[in-house]
Parts: C-alpha cells; sequence; structure tokens
C-alpha cells in the first residue's frame, strides 16, 4: 500500500507535465505595420529594449503570452526559422494570446522536477528480484517512525523581533532611494548634459539595428537637432519641431512612427533611428 501511493505521488507531476505538452503553441500573425515597415523584436519589453530582430506582415510566431507594461501590452514570442525569441507590442499580433508569459525561473524548476519524477518512476518500476524497493525519503521515514536521526531543519524558525527589526531596515533602504526617473543610463546622461550618447541605428536594407554615436544641439524646448555619426563614416541629421520629428538633411522620402516616447525614423528607403524624447529633449 505504500509503495503504491508513492508511486502514485511520483507519477502525478509527469503526468501532468505531459498533459500539458498536448497543448499546441498559439500562433499569432504579424499585421498592422506600415508599407516597408518591420516590427522589431526586443529583449526587454520597453520601447528602448535592445533590438534582437525585425519582422515583415505576415510573418508568424509562438506567442508565448502577454504581460502588461506601463498601460501598453507586450507579448513574449519565438520562431525557429530564423531563430528569434524576444519581445513585442501586442497591437501588431493577431490574435493576441490571452495567457501570462512563463516564468523562466519556474520553466527551469518545474523540467528539472519533471526529470526527477522520471527518474525516480524509473526505479520505483524495477523488479523486485533486480533491486531492492526505493528507501523513503528522510522526513518521511521520520513521520512513519522507521529511523531515529531524522534530518533537522535546514534553519532556525526566525523570531518576531529580528523579522521586525529586518522589515524596518529595508524600509529604511527603500525611502532612501532615489526616485526611478524611467530612463535607462544613456538616456539620463543626455539628458543631463553627458557627451556620450548611443542610439540604435541602420544604414543598409536588411542590416540589424546597432548603436551610432549621437550629439544634440537643442532650440527650445520642443525644438532640437540630432546628429548620428555611422560606424563606417558620414553622418545623418534629424530635426525636430514641436515635440515631434520634422525631417533630415537627407533629399530622400522622411516618415516616422511614434511608439509611446519612443520615434521610429526612417530616411529613404534603407536608413532607419531609433530616438527617445529624453535624447532629443533632455526629458
Amino acid at each position: 500500500m505504500l509503495r503504491t501511493t508513492l508511486f502514485a505521488l511520483i507519477a502525478a507531476p509527469l503526468l501532468l507535465t505531459v498533459a500539458h505538452a498536448e497543448d499546441g503553441p498559439f500562433i499569432s500573425i504579424v499585421t498592422g505595420l506600415a508599407p516597408d515597415d518591420l516590427l522589431n523584436v526586443r529583449a526587454q519589453p520597453s520601447p528602448i529594449g535592445k533590438t534582437e530582430a525585425r519582422l515583415a506582415n505576415g510573418a508568424s510566431v509562438n506567442n508565448l503570452g502577454c504581460i502588461d507594461v506601463d498601460g501598453r501590452q507586450w507579448c513574449k514570442v519565438e520562431a525557429e526559422n530564423p531563430k528569434i525569441s524576444g519581445w513585442t507590442p501586442a497591437r501588431y499580433l493577431n490574435p493576441v494570446n490571452p495567457a501570462s508569459p512563463p516564468d523562466p525561473d519556474q520553466a527551469d524548476a518545474a523540467a528539472a522536477a519533471t526529470n526527477d519524477a522520471g527518474q525516480a518512476l524509473g526505479a520505483a518500476t524495477v523488479s523486485p528480484a533486480a533491486a531492492p524497493p526505493p528507501a523513503l525519503p528522510p522526513d518521511l521515514t521520520a513521520r512513519l517512525g522507521g529511523a531515529d536521526n531524522a534530518a533537522a531543519p535546514a534553519t532556525t524558525p526566525k523570531s518576531a523581533a529580528v523579522i521586525a527589526m529586518q522589515d524596518a531596515y529595508g524600509l529604511a533602504l527603500v525611502a532612501n532611494e532615489p526616485p526611478s526617473t524611467g530612463e535607462n543610463p544613456a538616456q539620463a546622461e543626455a539628458s543631463a548634459g553627458g557627451a556620450a550618447i548611443e542610439i540604435p541605428c541602420a544604414r543598409n536594407v536588411g542590416q540589424p539595428m546597432t548603436l551610432c554615436a549621437a550629439s544634440v544641439e537643442h532650440k527650445g524646448s520642443d525644438k532640437a537637432d540630432v546628429t548620428v555619426t555611422w560606424p563606417d563614416g558620414g553622418s545623418r541629421v534629424i530635426s525636430f519641431y514641436g515635440g515631434l520629428p520634422a525631417g533630415s538633411d537627407g533629399d530622400s522620402d522622411f516618415r516616422f512612427t511614434r511608439e509611446g516616447s519612443l520615434s521610429m525614423i526612417r530616411v529613404g528607403v534603407s536608413e532607419r533611428f531609433e530616438i527617445t524624447d529624453a535624447v532629443a529633449f533632455g526629458h
């Protein structure tokens, strides 16, 4: 009877994992992009996250689930050919997966638990003639009275006074921390007048976004010229007027889209720039 109960306890997580694996992937299609535009797949759910890849209208991806970040939905997506993994705005995916994306730490723990359960299940089904019955875990053995030296708890419970003192210390540390501005270090340095500014950019068709050095000339609270220097030489000046991108020093077509405080700019058919308001206006 005891061996049957242990077998059921060990097999339950494995059976749940198999049942979950039978569910097919949630497929979403990229849609709603402007003509000749591409959808950024970013390393973090943020318009200033590193661009890992770009997808065209009609591309299909595995949608692992979506979360809300500052009032905007971001979805974790994956693809096999080419290999892609990252975050995209939910408004460019159809349909949108209503589930939350899996926690990487929980996924690793579940995989380890499934592997351990499989090994234990295999050991439990060995013929009695080939191997002795599996030993009970130390804590279960102690509760059944089968051992005199049961393992003691790993740690001693903390007293209420110690817990209260630790909570008070933690609150004091939080109160002394400066408030977050929501900017990344590069933006904070730019808004403070620092000399080192880098923005995402690409010069050629199909080229992944890289980082270009930039300098800003402020001409008022909502006017600025951002000079972007290409890594291989040359530069492009992007002008802002009324808080929005207004044009460039090039002869090609100029267009842009907005995503929160981020301006995604295209000059001609190949040049692409991503400039935040914090970089352009310092706020």
